[in-house]
């Protein structure tokens, strides 16, 4: 694990004093469970610390930053900023899934890229900064990491990751897999418009425009979604 630790450590900008506490924010309480013997820590108990945390911090920094805010467009800007979603994206940017101990039924279940369990493991290392160097470190890591996040909430953008939500959904079954194919591109160089296709098993089940390849793989990403779990528009 020693190697894993330097690599977090170099990913987040921060060293910590305690290696343990950095150690239990990565680990899943799947793999507590497997390894009762050894005694290992999860992470439930610094998540439950690390979410509180993440409120105070976000709510100083709204606060302050942003003065001409009333008390309800604060509250609202602050849940789409300490979101599931949001989390889970700032935790994929830091690669947290590569590094966390899991359990091997949870392993192979897609522990490591599931949105929730990563937005467990963002907040658990919040809280595991907070203890291990104090408020000041745990405000530096957060508004670093949840800038572009806090921007896009005040701003009114909102951003759905619908490629990773159908990942999750599809690899629930064993053996499944999904591709994206560009089926047609029309349009002028400086404002082309790019037409997607995402497959399930060789099986088309959404298509998606936009004018990046990126966003006609979400738009498709989005309408298999809808099309395979009722998830709603």
């Amino acid at each position: 694990m020693e190697v894993q630790v330097k690599a977090i450590e170099s990913e987040i900008g921060y060293v910590f004093k305690d290696k343990q506490l950095l150690i239990r924010a990565l680990t899943h309480s799947s793999y507590s469970n497997e390894n009762k013997k050894e005694k290992f820590k999860n992470n439930e108990r610094l998540e439950f610390l690390g979410d509180s945390v993440l409120g105070v911090i976000v709510s100083e920094y709204i606060f302050n930053q942003y003065a001409a805010l009333e008390e309800g467009q604060l509250t609202k800007i602050r849940a789409k900023i300490v979101c599931e979603a949001s989390l889970g994206s700032a935790a994929r940017a830091l690669k947290l899934g590569e590094y966390m101990q899991f359990g091997r039924g949870e392993e192979l279940t897609g522990g490591r890229t599931r949105t929730s369990i990563l937005s467990d493991a963002f907040e658990a290392l919040i809280a595991a900064i907070y203890l291990d160097g104090g408020m000041e470190h745990a405000k530096v890591f957060v508004i670093n990491r949840l800038e572009r996040i806090i921007q896009d909430a005040v701003h009114g953008r909102l951003f759905v990751d619908y490629k990773t939500r159908l990942q999750e959904v599809i690899q629930v079954t064993k053996g499944n897999r999904i591709k994206y194919e560009i089926f047609k591109e029309e349009g002028l160089d400086h404002a082309k418009v790019f037409h997607t296709q995402v497959k399930l098993n060789d099986e088309v089940i959404g298509e998606g425009m936009g004018n990046s390849k990126k966003e006609s793989e979400q738009a498709a990403a989005k309408e298999g979604l809808i099309r395979i779990s009722n998830v709603e528009r």
